[in-house]
């Protein structure tokens, strides 16, 4: 399967950022993708660095204004898309929610963030009601996807759980990247670290992973801290966490690259992980910490 990953800088203005994103994608289509990837919280700035109630006016409904325009275009390029919105349920119910567009412009299915941080210049939790989809699988033509959102990247369990589901693709999309006070071997270390652990989740499943990260520095607008340099690299890796392309960490990049999901099922009967888990021992998996 081809598969594109759309790397992009955004400003505060939507409407240029959907647009670049169309064009992107038809480039990504020209080149043969049938399944293209986009960015966490693709159509504008990443707002959680602060807690502001009006932001809350970026919600959208889903099906909405975003699903109905990209559906269009993935039904005019025969296409499956995989969007990362800004959901509003109902008010006072927000969340970050993934939508998987089906090639004739339908929605395949949707996956809401389970796993949301609140730390420094991350303040998710001020907007984001945790996920309560589970940690389903969506069914597509070009196969069963498991999508996840960003800090979900740091848990083997919600990859494992995916995995178990029959996923056969790891999806990220994601917003990451360092605070202007750190140092440069810390940046260094928190770059490594998030690459390496979606490297793990790949081995440990014996699944390709995905990881499409935003690029650019984007200001805080409280003005507390320096803001946010985005780090980029979006990747892929292989059953085995090799590489298998990645995107630079100083510009937008579209990446269009082979996958062969056919792979897993080799390498499953090498390192057959799964089958020897010992799941008769691993109650304790469902407490916070073991006593």
């Amino acid at each position: 399967m081809k598969l594109g990953l759309i790397q992009q800088a955004n400003t505060a203005d939507s409407q240029a950022n959907i647009t670049k994103l169309l064009a992107n994608i038809r480039a990504c289509a020209a080149q043969g993708a049938q399944l293209v990837v986009l960015q966490e919280l693709h159509n504008g700035l990443y707002f959680c660095q602060t807690e502001d109630t009006q932001a809350f006016d970026r919600g959208e409904t889903i099906p909405g204004v975003s699903t109905d325009l990209f559906g269009k275009l993935a039904k005019e390029l025969g296409i499956v898309l995989v969007l990362s919105l800004f959901e509003k349920r109902a008010a006072g119910v927000y969340h970050n929610t993934a939508v998987v567009v089906e090639r004739d412009g339908t929605i395949a299915g949707k996956y809401r963030k389970m796993h949301i941080p609140d730390d420094p210049a991350y303040y998710e939790k001020f907007y984001f009601t945790p996920g309560d989809l589970g940690f389903k699988p969506i069914q597509t033509s070009v196969g069963k996807l498991g999508v996840l959102i960003c800090w979900d990247q740091w848990y083997p369990e919600a990859a494992r759980l995916m995995a178990l589901a029959g996923a056969e693709l790891l999806i990220y999309p994601t917003a990451i990247g360092w605070e202007s006070s750190d140092t440069a071997d810390e940046k260094a270390r928190q770059q490594a670290a998030w690459q390496l652990v979606q490297q793990g989740h790949a081995v440990a499943n014996g699944l390709n992973i995905v990881a499409v990260n935003r690029v650019g520095t984007e200001a805080d607008p409280s003005g507390q801290t320096g803001g946010i340099q985005f780090w980029g690299n979006s990747f892929a890796a292989g059953p085995q966490g090799e590489i298998l392309a990645q995107a630079p960490s100083d510009r937008e990049e579209n990446l269009v690259i082979d996958i062969n999901l056919q792979r897993s099922e080799a390498v499953r009967r090498w390192w057959p992980f799964l089958r020897d888990r010992r799941i008769d021992a691993y109650g304790d998996i469902t407490k916070r910490l073991i006593d």
